[in-house]
C-alpha cells in the first residue's frame, strides 16, 4: 500500500469534482502541500482564479497551505490586495481609476495596513463557504466550520465557527495537542503514513507515538 500519487490532478478516477490542489496552482505566490484537496462540483480546477481573491503581485503576500488539508466547496481566501487606505476621511480608492486621481497617492497609506502572508497548517479542514481574511494563520489540525469568516489566527487543533469565527472548543487537551504537534505525522514519508494509517486515523496516542518513534 503506497497511497495515491499526489501529482494526480483528479484523484477520484478522473472525476473533475475534486483536485489535489497543488496540481492546479501556477502562481509562485501560492504554495500547497501534497494531498491537500479542493472539492467543487463545477470549478475545482479553477481554484486559483475563483477562490484566491485580490491577490496582486505588487502586494507581495503569499498564500501557504500545508499537507493533507480538506477544502470544501466555496472556501475562499481574501488577500491583502483587498485593503483600502483607512487613515483619511474616505476609504474610496480614487487612485485606481486614473484620470489624474492617481496623482499624489501614497502607496504607504495602503501598505501600512497590510497583514502579511496567509498560512494554513497541515491536516486542516475548512468547511463549505468558509472565508479566510488576509494575514490569518490557521494552525495544524484545526477545523473551520461551514460559512465561517476567519479574521484572526486559529490555534492548532481548535474548532472555530461563526462570523467572525470564534473558538468553539479544542479537539484535544493541551498535552495531546503538544504531542501531536511533536509527532507531526504529516511530515512523514508517504510510505510511512500508509503503513500507519490505523494509528493516524485512530485515537490511541500511545500507538501513534510508537509509530512515530517519539520517546
Amino acid at each position: 500500500m503506497h497511497g495515491p500519487d499526489p501529482n494526480t490532478r483528479y484523484p477520484f478516477a478522473g472525476e473533475p469534482h475534486t483536485v489535489f490542489l497543488k496540481t492546479v496552482i501556477s502562481r509562485p505566490s501560492i504554495e500547497v502541500g501534497d494531498y491537500t484537496y479542493y472539492h467543487d462540483p463545477e470549478h475545482a480546477d479553477r481554484f486559483e482564479d475563483r477562490n484566491v481573491l485580490y491577490h496582486f503581485d505588487f502586494i507581495g503576500d503569499r498564500l501557504v497551505i500545508g499537507r493533507y488539508c480538506a477544502l470544501a466547496t466555496g472556501v475562499r481566501f481574501i488577500m491583502n490586495g483587498a485593503n483600502h487606505a483607512m487613515g483619511g476621511f474616505s476609504t474610496y480608492p480614487f487612485n485606481i481609476f486614473g484620470g489624474g486621481w492617481e496623482e499624489g497617492f501614497d502607496f504607504a497609506s495602503i501598505s501600512e495596513g497590510l497583514r502579511g502572508d496567509t498560512v494554513v497548517g497541515n491536516d486542516v479542514w475548512l468547511g463549505r463557504d468558509a472565508l479566510v481574511m488576509p494575514g490569518v494563520t490557521i494552525g495544524d489540525g484545526a477545523i473551520v466550520g461551514a460559512g465561517s469568516t476567519v479574521a484572526a489566527d486559529v490555534p492548532p487543533y481548535a474548532v472555530v465557527a461563526g462570523n467572525p469565527a470564534r473558538i468553539v472548543r479544542y479537539r484535544f487537551d493541551t498535552d495531546t495537542v503538544d504531542t501531536l504537534l511533536a509527532i507531526a505525522w504529516w511530515n512523514w514519508p508517504t510510505d510511512k503514513v500508509s503503513r500507519h494509517l490505523d494509528a493516524i486515523r485512530g485515537a490511541d496516542l500511545d500507538r501513534l507515538r510508537q509509530a512515530s518513534g517519539l520517546s
